[in-house]
């Protein structure tokens, strides 16, 4: 009996391996593209980042304002996403079996591991940008 339960469901198993599979490849793209886009930001803003620090920003307010930049893209990436998230539970719900379909805790779930994502995606090129030289970057340009 085993072995037609294990047989009957392989399919299912193998669909929620390649699900899962392609939610943390899709993860992974989404940090490695946020890193870039904000290293490219950071790149392109370096004279402002420069005199920004040389007329008196802290290290922290440049943080933050590159941190801000870089997130507010992923925040409204997670609204977006979560409102279609929703409406298309809402659409599947007849076809789910001992499953909620508005689950608040995988929603909740789902938003953190996003938000901790895009976080460690966006420290680095931020974390440089606020140990930015002021005369250095004023040269580059």
């Amino acid at each position: 009996m085993e072995q037609i339960i294990g047989n009957e469901t392989l399919n299912a198993s193998f669909d929620a391996d390649l699900v899962v599979a392609f939610a943390g490849l899709s993860l992974l793209l989404a940090a490695v593209g946020l890193y870039g886009v904000l290293s490219y930001l950071v790149t392109q803003r370096t004279a402002e980042i420069g005199i920004r620090v040389a007329l008196g920003a802290q290290r922290g307010e440049v943080l933050r304002l590159m941190l801000v930049d870089g997130l507010r893209p992923a925040a409204i990436g997670l609204v977006i996403g979560l409102a279609g998230g929703v409406s298309a539970a809402k659409l599947i719900r007849n076809l789910l079996y001992g499953v909620k379909a508005l689950d608040a805790s995988v929603y909740l779930a789902v938003s953190v591991v996003l938000a901790l994502t895009a976080g460690v995606a966006c420290l680095q090129p931020a974390w440089r940008a606020s140990r930015l030289n002021p005369m250095d970057a004023l040269r580059a340009e």
